[in-house]
């Protein structure tokens, strides 16, 4: 992130005083974002250890119409796409990953965020309802450190943003301004984005409204999991040998 104003010290000068820039503030949130919402098993995750096994090479996925292991690889590969561009610091689409609950959205997301993380890449990695419920402490007589324009700064402007579980919750319409505001932002300046849901395209209409979705749709290129069952109960049976 480098910083026009302070060029990248984060301090400036103010007659004979020195003063935290705005984008020492906008780091701090994403150093404690980023790893405060990568549990160690999440901080884990990476491309070496996303498993093709739980994806069918037999079942058909209906809506992309290939099997659920096809469109694991096509969502896999365009997501390694995504790293290896961010890193050699050339434009890249964001990813719209959508599939069922426990279809592995959230793993390959955190594959993306360690490998950049790793990279020494800046990436801020929010879960959709906590980061709303965060903003909404803000209002609560000041107790917050931050305020909801750091909160909304921060995610506009990273370099990287993963948003996790834009699914179907009852969003109000000031959440919807929220995601709306970030989402306009970050198309505006080409800021790449990865979110992933549970909803398809038409049901995102319905809970976050066309201008949000059209938005999501030109900014992120598209990508699809799918499973036969629960990915994270898949996994527990095996170890429990039922």
């Amino acid at each position: 992130m480098h910083c026009p104003i302070c060029q990248d010290r984060g301090i400036i000068l103010r007659g004979q005083i020195a003063v935290r820039c705005a984008c020492a503030r906008q780091r701090a949130l994403v150093n404690r974002f980023s790893e405060a919402h990568l549990s160690p098993l999440m901080r884990s995750h990476t491309f070496a250890s996303f498993d093709f096994k739980y994806y069918s090479r037999h079942h058909c996925d209906p809506i992309k119409g290939r099997s659920y292991y096809e469109t694991a690889r096509l969502a896999y590969q365009a997501a390694q796409e995504m790293v290896e561009r961010i890193k050699a610091g050339q434009p890249t689409d964001g990813l719209l990953i959508t599939g069922q609950v426990g279809s592995g959205k959230t793993f390959l997301a955190c594959c993306i965020a360690n490998s950049l993380l790793d990279a020494g890449k800046e990436v801020l990695f929010l879960v959709v309802p906590d980061f709303l419920d965060r903003i909404r402490a803000t209002y609560d007589g000041g107790r917050d450190e931050f305020t909801e324009r750091d909160l909304l700064d921060t995610a506009r402007e990273v370099p990287l943003l993963i948003l996790d579980d834009l699914g179907a919750h009852q969003y109000t319409p000031w959440a919807q301004q929220k995601i709306y505001s970030i989402l306009n932002h970050r198309l505006n300046y080409s800021l790449p984005t990865v979110v992933t849901t549970n909803l398809d395209l038409e049901e995102l209409n319905v809970y976050l409204g066309e201008r949000t979705t059209s938005r999501l749709v030109q900014m992120c290129r598209v990508c699809r999991l799918a499973v036969d069952l629960d990915i994270r109960i898949a996994s527990r049976k095996a170890k429990e040998g039922y």
